[in-house]
């Protein structure tokens, strides 16, 4: 158990947990269900790329789609089957639209495809592992999905000195994380330390939110003959999980806007992703299954269950019991940062953690104008001034409320849970940086445009200029020759009148 000095963050709120509901749940499996639709987009970056066609048999574990670029993933068959399609389905999106799919018909066989061997990962080169990572198609499981190959490669750019493994789960309902911790502290423990490995650090901190005491004690026990693990116990309060929170509420630095945590000198890390790291390293698993948390009280039997990335929602609550009547809402994720869910033929993905059914919502409060009470701005973890900001957004001066930090909101919702105005202060957020990317990508593709308009232009004219130069060169060798000619010729015409 670690005694760190812990550093205040500012900011944050209080929701009520409402964990109880799934937290004392054992881990249960979710059998297969008839169609499993797998999305090519289920990280953050580029989509993978299908190498499978309709009518492929595949085995458990095979790559079906091949990641694209730097920061993108691959893609594995969840079990062994036949593809029986290849096109676009609903995606675990709010908007509901289809994305591009490969679905799979179980065969109920199982059977694994031939993965790459076991290895020591303490005998390998950190390259090594983060290339097995990477081929394994593990992302960030804490909801981001940035391609974890990625940051376990920045040992490389960066002076790295400490790993903080992310425990808090401060989202209120989630328990996936604290069943993993409870269960298999273990395997947590032996896949930080292959993280830490791959990182080249010696200092491991995993941090467990204080309403979690089972887990805290768990991972204690597992970690007790590693000198270099602390497990430290954090304040319960949202949004401690944000990972740049937590590295200054451990460590007592700022990261900086818009910057990486490596930049001090720190890597964080999602307690399900070092597991997932662990069965990559260890005996070759790809990334095809993860828990998943149902809860609200609209669902039957709230738990957290181990569910084949692709299954659709609807086979996960009805194996949770089904729903007590119509909810009121249903969420992907938690009731703070998580997305309405549009149709529960939707599937889960790598970055699901938690699928809610809640049966009650707050009475429907109307917006009412602000009355400057700066509540949501003593709520702001990252020092905002969401009241200003959405202020210049309604003015849709988007110059203006980037320049008060837009791009620096990590969307929490603390201000819109405070506000007694209820305004939706995240909706407001959420659309300028939609408006603001927008306007990036026309502006890069104008310049791009323009860019190569330049470079065709360059192009010709030096196309141009090289033949006006041969032609030159020719002209010149030509106006050499014709005297030499002419002279040989006066001189055989003078030889034969001699003659």
């Amino acid at each position: 158990m670690g005694m760190m000095k812990l550093f205040r963050i500012r900011g944050g709120v209080h929701p009520q947990g409402r964990k109880s509901l799934s937290a004392d749940q054992p881990i249960r499996d979710v059998p297969l269900p008839d169609l499993l639709h797998v999305p090519l987009q289920q990280h953050a970056g580029q989509p993978a790329e299908a190498v499978v066609k309709k009518g492929d048999l595949v085995l458990k574990g095979q790559v079906i789609a091949v990641g694209q670029g730097r920061i993108s993933a691959p893609v594995h068959a969840p079990t062994s089957g036949t593809v029986v399609g290849l096109g676009r389905y609903t995606a675990p999106h709010p908007s509901g639209l289809p994305g591009r799919t490969i679905t799979i018909r179980p065969d109920g066989k199982d059977a694994w495809a031939d993965l790459p061997s076991p290895m020591d990962p303490f005998e390998c080169e950190p390259g090594v592992i983060a290339k097995r990572v990477a081929e394994s198609g593990i992302v960030g499981m804490g909801g981001a999905a940035f391609p974890s190959a990625v940051k376990l490669d920045l040992g490389r750019r960066f002076d790295l000195h400490t790993l903080i493994i992310n425990g808090a789960e401060c989202e209120p309902y989630l328990t996936c994380d604290d069943r993993l911790m409870r269960e298999h502290p273990d395997e947590i423990v032996d896949g930080v330390r292959i993280m830490a490995h791959a990182l080249g650090v010696e200092r491991i901190v995993i941090a467990v939110e204080g309403n979690k005491p089972l887990a805290i004690r768990a991972l204690a026990h597992a970690s007790k003959d590693v000198s270099t693990i602390m497990i430290q116990e954090v304040p319960a309060r949202y949004p401690m999980g944000s990972e740049k929170h937590l590295t200054q509420t451990l460590i007592g630095k700022e990261t900086p806007a818009r910057g990486l945590t490596a930049e001090i000198g720190v890597v964080v890390h999602n307690v399900a992703t070092a597991m997932a790291v662990r069965d990559a390293v260890r005996f070759g698993r790809p990334l095809i299954s993860r828990v998943v948390t149902v809860s609200g009280e609209g669902i039957s039997n709230p738990g957290n269950f181990r569910t084949p990335i692709g299954t659709p929602v609807r086979h996960l609550i009805d194996h949770a019991g089904g729903l007590r009547g119509e909810p009121a809402r249903l969420l992907l994720g938690g009731p703070m940062m998580g997305q309405p869910l549009a149709d529960m033929k939707a599937p889960i993905v790598k970055g699901t953690n938690g699928i809610l059914a809640l049966a009650d919502l707050p009475p429907t409060v109307a917006q009412n104008p602000c009355i400057r009470c700066a509540s949501c701005v003593d709520a702001c973890p990252c020092g905002l001034v969401p009241l200003e900001m959405s202020a210049a957004i309604r003015k849709e001066d988007m110059a203006r409320a980037t320049h008060l930090g837009l791009m620096d909101c990590i969307g929490c919702g603390s201000c819109a849970y405070v506000c007694p105005s209820s305004i939706p202060l995240v909706q407001y957020f959420n659309y300028a940086k939609g408006k603001i990317t927008k306007q990036q990508r026309a502006e890069h593709k104008q310049m791009e445009t323009k860019r190569l308009a330049e470079a065709r232009t360059e192009r010709m004219e030096r196309v141009q200029r090289e033949k006006r130069e041969a032609m030159a060169q020719r002209k010149a060798a030509q106006t050499r020759t014709k005297p030499e000619r002419s002279e040989t010729q006066q001189d055989q015409d003078g030889e034969e009148v001699s003659a």
